[in-house]
């Protein structure tokens, strides 16, 4: 069975290990995801997202939203729903 995509990295500020992610559809924190592209492959719970550098309870789709990344991801990988 194929993940679900919730998203899309938009944006990655290395310094800070931010995502910026467009997402396809709404995002909580607990979230189990998985973000994945050509030399991609981290997986994560979300812990906390911000919008225009305020904390939020949820993200809807068509925001971007920013979210802390255990390493370096990239423009255009994808955001998946983790699988169990």
């Amino acid at each position: 069975m194929a993940q679900e995509q919730i998203g899309t990295v938009t944006h990655y500020y290395d310094k800070l290990s931010v995502a910026i992610i467009k997402l396809d559809k709404e995002l909580v924190p607990g979230t189990n995801v998985q973000i994945k592209g050509n030399t991609t492959d981290e997986k994560l719970t979300v812990e906390e997202m911000q919008f225009d550098h305020k904390p939020i309870e949820k993200g809807a789709a068509g925001q971007e939203v920013g979210i802390k990344v255990p390493g370096k991801v990239r423009d255009g990988d994808k955001v998946l729903m983790a699988e169990e």
